[in-house]
């Protein structure tokens, strides 16, 4: 049903550098929003080549982080309202993806923000849930379609039953306010299968794919139709 856009560097001498070591480097320095808003373009346009390609559906989705300093900026709204204007792309197959840490930042002012979002017609979803401090009064002010229940909580299941009962829990709850909800870090299917009896709305993580290129995405499923023809005699 969709994709998420992560952000990989492989610098020629020192390799694989990853997200964690130079996401704070452009936070701090600002190089952030000209990044974020490279992300954005080229998310936009790979939905646009998805959805030709048959590799998307018309309710499908990407998925793009936004950075707090790039959530904060002004230009944020303009910059993704032209983006879906000039890609000629379904507003409701971007979803942008915003962390609980975040919100509780300047709430007044993230509602704000979130609602000339959401009046663009793209999909919103809270990150990394229940990692933050985030209060209840302020999820139902929200105006938030997507729950995402951080991986702490899924990567322990089916061992560990603590983790179990808060991840049925914040699925129960999300319902009730409307949300769906997507559980990150599923790599085994015990995982999986627990969370299809909780009825979690979808799953992301190793065990359906791991990050790669537009290029080994286009092979993957392109192996992927070749086997399942020759499964199905097709």
């Amino acid at each position: 049903i969709g994709y998420e856009a992560l952000l990989r560097w492989i610098h020629p001498e020192k390799g694989f550098i990853p997200p964690s070591d130079f996401i704070p480097v452009a936070e701090d320095s600002g190089l952030i929003l000209p990044l974020g808003e490279w992300v954005l373009r080229s998310a936009c346009q790979h939905i646009k080549q998805f959805t030709e390609r048959g590799l998307l559906p018309k309710d499908g989705h990407v998925a793009v982080n936004i950075s707090p300093r790039q959530f904060h900026d002004a230009n944020l709204v303009t910059v993704i309202s032209d983006l879906i204007s000039t890609t000629g792309i379904e507003s409701q197959q971007l979803e942008v993806e915003i962390t609980e840490s975040l919100l509780m930042e300047n709430v007044d002012s993230t509602i704000a923000t979130l609602n000339m979002l959401k009046q663009l017609g793209i999909i919103l979803a809270i990150d990394d849930f229940g990692t933050g401090y985030s209060s209840l009064n302020y999820l139902k002010r929200l105006p938030i379609h997507v729950l995402k229940v951080d991986r702490s909580f899924v990567m322990d299941i089916p061992k560990d039953k603590d983790d179990m009962e808060i991840t049925s829990a914040v699925i129960a709850m999300a319902h009730k306010l409307g949300l769906r909800v997507v559980a990150e870090g599923v790599e085994i299917i015990e995982q999986a299968d627990f969370l299809k009896e909780n009825q979690c709305d979808f799953v992301q993580g190793y065990y359906y794919g791991k990050p790669m290129s537009v290029a080994d995405l286009y092979e993957n499923i392109r192996n992927f139709d070749q086997w399942h023809s020759s499964t199905t005699g097709g």
